[in-house]
């Protein structure tokens, strides 16, 4: 039988009403001839509960045992679902992250998966059960259990079905949630957003790294590496979502597809630093060792002198500014400046590889809208204007609203920008 890999969120397995209808999902694509493993996430705010717990007893908590800690929210959910699962007269079985074969390289808090040893899951399979695994977590070589970060569920439940190769059994990774699939925007924060049917794995990368909640940057990666299906689902609703897939020559035809808020943005700079060969490797290796993502980078040069900047989410600003700080001490030399209160609009599509005009358009909703723009990145499919966080809702609905992306009319939006080349 095909294997699927079904993930329910947070908020969908966030009592036992909603546990026994995430239940009901899988005993309904088992009956339809399925082998189906189950990744679930923490019930509803119990992460957040977790960390504030922990916060109380300790203002800055160790990482192991914060990772011991949040891991128990996971596996709260797994064995409740397990058990919604047996009462329906499924085979079911709990498992931790460690338990399903997962294997991270052992960063706490931010932990990576290295691999995934499938053997105990597909022992379950061909006796017909059903593995339900906790997400966002895995064990280190060394036997330590890791958390993944943010996202981390969806990330597991990807790499289950790349390992498990569901693809090639024509099966697929599907992501319940509390949205019915990818929009144009956050249709919270854009009322006019459209549910897009399909979309490409790069677009959907993009979306996602620059803030689009629907999925993380790190679980559409292993989709696009592995050539994992995924479709996102309501948890409600499971008729419609979106599958997010290869790109076709037909996504082309629209230059924008959908846009994006990362907000809660700081940004980190440096002055009077001599440009010495290597001072870039230096500073930006020593906040990789650290986990630390950074979003944009800009340097100019002022004499003999250079300037570097980079934004960072604000959860890693303290950490990056103490990186920095210690940097500049071993230099001997510069000072360092940190604002805060920055968001970032980006509109992506991968058809801008052929269409012009994108970012005049761009540039220009914003202008007329009188939101300033403090720095500008770009790709072959993406453009992105760092501007104030008190703009940034204002910001997103301008940009939806100049690409006509609420009217769901690909020929009008792509004729517009054709006649307005740069």
């Amino acid at each position: 039988m095909p294997t699927i890999v079904q993930k329910f969120g947070g908020t969908s397995v966030s009592d036992p009403d909603r546990i026994r209808r995430a239940a009901s999902r899988v005993a309904d694509a088992r009956e339809a001839g399925f082998d189906v493993v189950v990744v679930a996430s923490a019930m509803g705010r119990t992460t957040d509960d977790l960390i504030e717990l922990a916060e109380r007893i300790s203002p800055v908590p160790d990482r192991r045992e914060l990772d011991m800690l949040m891991a128990t929210g996971e596996q709260a959910s797994v064995a409740l679902l397990a058990m919604a699962l047996r009462e329906r007269g499924c085979s079911a079985g709990a498992l931790t992250g460690g338990q399903a074969g997962i294997r991270t390289d052992g960063v706490h808090g931010r932990a990576r998966i290295t691999r995934i040893e499938c053997g105990r899951l597909e022992r379950m399979l061909s006796r017909g059960e059903i593995p339900v695994v906790a997400g966002f977590q895995g064990t280190s070589e060394e036997g330590e259990l890791t958390t993944l970060g943010r996202g981390g569920s969806d990330t597991t439940a990807v790499a289950l079905a790349a390992a498990l190769r569901v693809r090639e059994q024509g099966g697929c990774c599907e992501i319940f949630t509390d949205v019915d699939g990818v929009y144009t925007a956050d249709p919270r924060l854009v009322r006019h957003a459209v549910k897009l049917p399909r979309i490409s794995y790069e677009e959907m990368l993009e979306l996602a790294a620059l803030g689009a909640g629907v999925m993380h940057a790190r679980a559409v990666l292993f989709g696009e590496k592995y050539g994992v299906p995924i479709h996102v689902r309501h948890s409600q609703k499971p008729d419609s979502g979106t599958m997010i897939s290869r790109e076709n020559a037909s996504m082309e035809e629209l230059a924008v597809v959908g846009c994006a808020l990362k907000d809660e943005l700081g940004r980190v700079s440096i002055r009077q630093v001599r440009n010495a060969v290597g001072l870039q490797g230096r500073l930006f290796t020593a906040l990789a060792h650290s986990n630390i993502v950074v979003d944009d980078i800009v340097q100019t040069e002022q004499g003999a002198a250079t300037m570097i900047a980079f934004t960072v989410e604000h959860p890693d600003l303290g950490d990056a500014k103490q990186i920095v700080a210690r940097t500049l001490a071993e230099l001997g030399e510069g000072e360092m400046s940190v604002e805060v209160g920055l968001a970032k609009v980006s509109v992506v599509g991968v058809g801008m590889k052929s269409h012009a005009g994108v970012a005049s358009r761009m540039f220009r909703a914003l202008g007329d809208a009188g939101i300033g723009i403090h720095n500008i990145t770009t790709s072959e499919i993406k453009i992105s204007c760092i501007i104030d966080h008190a703009e940034g809702q204002r910001a997103l609905e301008t940009v939806h609203s100049a690409f006509g992306l609420g009217l769901g009319n690909s020929a009008t939006v792509a004729m517009q920008i054709d006649s307005s080349r740069i």
